[in-house]
């Protein structure tokens, strides 16, 4: 694909896996506008990007303000791809104990944001340009623990077909990766992250732990293949297998 006049949104693009699709979408020539919910943390986002960060774009916004994501796409024009990385934090557990007020409140970080932003977008997005969900590999894997983050991105995962059918000729698949070493860890103690990481580096079949370059990359190859739709890739270096 020739990126030179294509327009990518990505939201969530303010770190992790986010800013790591805007780094390599703006590196292949593309024009990137980076979506973020705080202003000073974009900011030194797209600055540590160095030169790439003359590609990238800013817009802070609340992705759960409906009206909000309105406004904002009603301004930007045509957008040729809609890469959507927004995440939560909540929602883990063992069921019997688990808090379903969290759980609630991971749907609402998770799940509803990304419906409500693709659905804001369909008027401005390219008739056959893409969308990219971010899931997680827990829709796909039965540990204990995990039901509800289950639930959250399986809900989303039940829908890329019907959307890619619904939606074509705009393409509509997901990324589901597995356990990646980005900021969304640093809300547990080190030693809890340090000891899971450390099992996921002797038990994966690629032996280390996903980066979010790694995930960026898959991202990327569903913008670019005009033939890829309703399509859920794992990025999850075997966790699946396990």
């Amino acid at each position: 694909m020739d990126w030179q006049n294509q327009k990518v949104v990505v939201l969530g693009g303010s770190s992790g896996i986010g800013l790591a699709t805007v780094a390599r979408l703006a590196a292949a020539g593309a024009s990137v506008v980076a979506v973020g919910r705080e202003r000073a943390k974009l900011d030194r986002a797209i600055s540590g990007l160095g030169g790439l960060g003359e590609r990238v774009s800013g817009a802070a916004l609340d992705c759960g303000d409906r009206g909000a994501l309105e406004r904002f796409f009603g301004e930007q024009g045509r957008i040729d791809h809609l890469v959507l990385t927004l995440s939560g934090g909540e929602g883990a557990g063992r069921f019997a104990e688990l808090d379903l007020a969290a759980l609630r409140r991971g749907f609402e970080a998770k799940f509803w944001p990304q419906l409500e932003a693709a659905q804001s977008a369909l008027p401005t997005l390219r008739s056959d340009g893409s969308l990219t969900f971010l899931t997680a590999i827990s829709a796909r894997i039965a540990n204990p623990g995990t039901a509800g983050l289950g639930a959250i991105n399986g809900a989303l995962e039940s829908m890329i077909g019907t959307l890619a059918r619904e939606l074509a000729p705009l393409r509509v698949n997901a990324v589901s990766p597995g356990v990646v070493d980005t900021p969304w860890w640093d809300r547990f103690p080190a030693s809890v992250k340090d000891e899971l990481f450390s099992q996921q580096r002797e038990t994966l079949p690629v032996r280390r732990v996903g980066q979010a370059d790694d995930v960026a990359h898959a991202l990327q190859f569903l913008l670019e293949n005009p033939f890829m739709t309703g399509a859920v890739i794992e990025c999850d270096g075997g966790l699946r297998l396990l």
